[in-house]
């Protein structure tokens, strides 16, 4: 699964599809240091509760754009929250960055700034995902050997984004990706360290555990993606959608997020269809394949209702049958608390027992429908996933056995360079979702890493309710 977001139109993230996604995916799915990939259907179905997932919201379609402000260059002061300059005539002409607002004033030392909140817990998963370079540190052949596969490499130097293009990635994965991190970095001037990175913006997971154990193994190449799962040491970074997916009308995510609660609140939970749902494309992956075979037929209703997405013939439409805040009308379940296990090797039956125990069980069914709700709602807000962001760079840089250098071959990477010259649904996301000014307090505070015995207590606990759900499916299906 990913960190976190929105592969397709129903995808169930991991988001990530996709943060982490990933968030959502890290804290349900998640084996001793990452998101996974192989289990797509461990949470195949938010029946219904699509604040978890982040797809499409056609009614943006012809929304009003967006025109560049010319900001003056002087920046208005305020004792911490200063905003954020967009100069795109300079940037027009020269495609350079201005001088970084950042190093125009001194921030107040940050124990005068209010007080900040402790992260949501599923950020205890960062210090779990840099283990593999605790003892070691990194080095630059570390980061070198980790190029085999990457898209770009980014290097922060002094506050300032330099970016060495490899190769192009799919669609604007890429662009989106910098663009969060362009963000990120003017949300928090100069607070990150120095550091550099490699970044691989294909969806599966590259670094095999398994080529780095034993006593002549070598380190892992820290490579940054927007997955991994229990075999992989891949570092799991937040998706590109977070901040807008162009190629198939996917809106920012903090409009889409109050859309989806709107859209989620349209029907109540008691009148959904009592069917599980997904829609995306099958063509992708074998899994998705496999679960296609599970829809009702003549002969067998699985009580599922799965539905092909085809993009090319939604684009030529303008998505009118893609607006996820219109599709929550089926009901929601998942495990115990946040999701329910869907059986890898045997879809179809554990969907069919699934959605008949959230009929037999409406009570506990939309109790966890609503607690995955407002995960979605308050740890999954844009705050959160920008503190993510610092704080995972952070704790990477702070493994750093080399000082990072700017590359000959990079051009310095800033807002101006990015949405001065973009055009259509592209820039009019980037403008949707620049940040107008810094952040008025500090990140929120990092929570410690899992100690050996409650990390084991975590994943047992895990195993174990996975389990006794299947031990409920083999009764139900004894008993037919």
């Amino acid at each position: 699964m990913r960190w976190i977001g929105n592969q397709e139109l129903g995808e169930m993230f991991w988001h990530g599809s996709r943060i982490y996604t990933g968030i959502l995916n890290r804290q349900l799915n998640k084996g001793p240091a990452r998101t996974r990939t192989t289990v797509l259907f461990v949470i195949v179905l938010f029946l219904g509760v699509f604040i978890s997932v982040r797809w499409i919201d056609d009614s943006i379609r012809g929304a009003s754009k967006q025109k560049i402000v010319e900001n003056p260059i002087a920046i208005h002061k305020h004792p911490q929250r200063i905003e954020i300059p967009l100069n795109c005539s300079a940037g027009n002409r020269t495609r350079s960055c201005p001088v970084s607002f950042s190093e125009t004033f001194q921030r107040e030392n940050d124990d005068s700034s209010p007080s900040s909140p402790v992260c949501p817990d599923y950020f205890r998963w960062i210090h779990e995902d840099l283990r593999p370079w605790k003892e070691t540190g990194i080095t630059k052949e570390m980061v070198e050997s980790a190029r085999k596969t990457a898209n770009f490499r980014l290097v922060i130097v002094k506050g300032r984004a330099y970016l060495e293009t490899f190769k192009k990635s799919f669609q604007t994965r890429d662009v989106f990706t910098l663009w969060g991190i362009s963000q990120m970095l003017n949300r928090y001037p100069g607070r990150l360290p120095d550091l550099e990175l490699m970044f691989d913006c294909v969806d599966w997971p590259v670094v095999q555990t398994r080529h780095y154990r034993g006593p002549n193994a070598t380190a892992p190449p820290p490579l940054f993606r927007y997955c991994g799962d229990d075999s992989t040491l891949d570092i799991v970074f937040p998706d590109w959608s977070f901040w807008g997916w162009p190629e198939v009308n996917v809106r920012p995510w903090e409009y889409l997020l109050k859309k989806l609660k709107e859209g989620n609140e349209r029907t109540k939970w008691i009148d959904r269809e009592p069917y599980a749902y997904w829609k995306g494309n099958p063509h992708v992956a074998s899994t998705r394949q496999d679960l296609m075979k599970c829809n009702a037929s003549d002969k067998q209703d699985w009580y599922a209702r799965l539905y092909k997405q085809d993009w090319i013939r939604e684009s030529q439409k303008g998505f009118k049958q893609s607006d996820l805040s219109q599709q929550c009308t089926h009901r929601s379940l998942q495990p115990v608390h946040h999701y329910w296990p869907i059986r890898e090797d045997d879809k179809c039956r554990s969907i069919k027992f699934a959605v008949d125990w959230g009929n037999h069980h409406k009570q506990k069914a939309q109790a966890i429908g609503k607690a995955a709700s407002e995960f979605i709602q308050e740890e999954l807000k844009m705050d959160y996933v920008y503190d993510y962001m610092f704080h995972l760079l952070n704790e990477y840089a702070k493994l750093f056995k080399y000082k990072p250098t700017v590359p000959e071959q990079a051009r310095e990477l800033c807002p101006e360079v990015m949405a001065c010259s973009a055009k259509g649904l592209e820039k009019e996301f980037m403008m949707d979702s620049r940040l107008k000014a810094t952040k008025d307090t500090n990140p929120c505070t990092m929570p410690p890493p899992f100690d050996p015995q409650s990390l084991r207590v975590f994943l047992k606990r895990k195993a174990n309710s996975i389990h006794q759900v299947g031990l409920w499916e083999k009764k139900y299906w004894e008993k037919l």
